[in-house]
């Protein structure tokens, strides 16, 4: 099991939701990747060093997933990293 962010960083711990909601919203395969299996994408982070603590885990995992593929429309495609494996 991949290590929680048990820390008093609420700096560290926000840089790394704000990484995470940049990923879903611009990263079409870790989007899809997460809409398939949010615990294992947000364990796959944690095990790169990402913090996060298990309330910031549950309230992703708790999102509308529309939620993350509305956004993403809303994007400019520039600002998009493609998935070019589909």
């Amino acid at each position: 099991m991949p290590h929680v962010w048990q820390g008093d960083g609420d700096a560290v711990t926000q840089r790394s939701i704000e990484m995470v909601v940049g990923r879903l919203v611009t990263d079409e395969e870790f989007r899809a990747t997460f809409l398939r299996d949010p615990h294992q994408a947000l364990a796959q982070l944690l095990e790169r060093g990402t913090h996060l603590t298990h309330a910031e885990i549950a309230a992703l995992v708790a999102m509308d997933a529309a939620f993350w593929d509305r956004v993403a429309d809303e994007i400019d495609p520039r600002l998009q990293k493609a998935n070019l494996k589909s």
